[in-house]
């Protein structure tokens, strides 16, 4: 038995317009995420970490931070999207409903466009658009964004696992 190799993400060629791709797991946003980076990024607004302030908002317990909503979904997303590549540009976000401590979010992403970069002959451009679900199917966030995305035949070496200084043993 060889070693064989695990998915390595896809390479401009790779992608199609109209292609759909859905994240095989779901994150589940625990209290901790959304207080932790609430912190992180000094985000004072007390909706985010005041229970007592965010009864008082209609929304009845604390909204989760939306940049880690965004993270999240975004990340989801890297490893059909962007594995191979680095954004170059979000075009929107959208915020339809509202994710608190305990929803489970998914990614979906759908190819807008692919072309070929005019500036870097061995990257091309694909844009998608990305839409984030919680557990009950509700959009909790949509954006679009435009990625860099290698060519097979140009991608920096993948094989970045060490070599073992010692022999398998059976």
């Amino acid at each position: 038995m060889g070693i064989k190799e695990g998915w390595q993400g896809r390479f401009f060629e790779d992608f199609e317009v109209g292609d759909i791709y859905r994240c095989r797991l779901g994150r589940t946003i625990t209290d901790a995420d959304n207080v932790l980076f609430t912190l992180m990024s000094n985000n004072t607004n007390q909706i985010h970490f005041n229970t007592e302030y965010a009864q008082r908002t209609g929304f009845e317990k604390p909204l989760v931070n939306s940049i880690v909503t965004l993270a999240v979904v975004a990340g989801l997303g890297v490893a059909d999207v962007s594995e191979n590549g680095f954004a170059l540009g979000w075009d929107r976000i959208e915020l339809p409903h509202p994710v608190f401590a305990g929803d489970t979010l998914y990614s979906e992403s759908e190819v807008v466009d692919v072309r070929a970069s005019k500036s870097r002959p061995e990257q091309g451009i694909v844009k998608v658009k990305t839409r984030g679900l919680n557990q009950h199917g509700e959009v909790v966030i949509e954006y679009t964004r435009s990625v860099m995305v290698w060519k097979r035949a140009h991608a920096p070496l993948r094989s970045t696992f060490p070599e073992p200084k010692t022999p398998r043993t059976a």
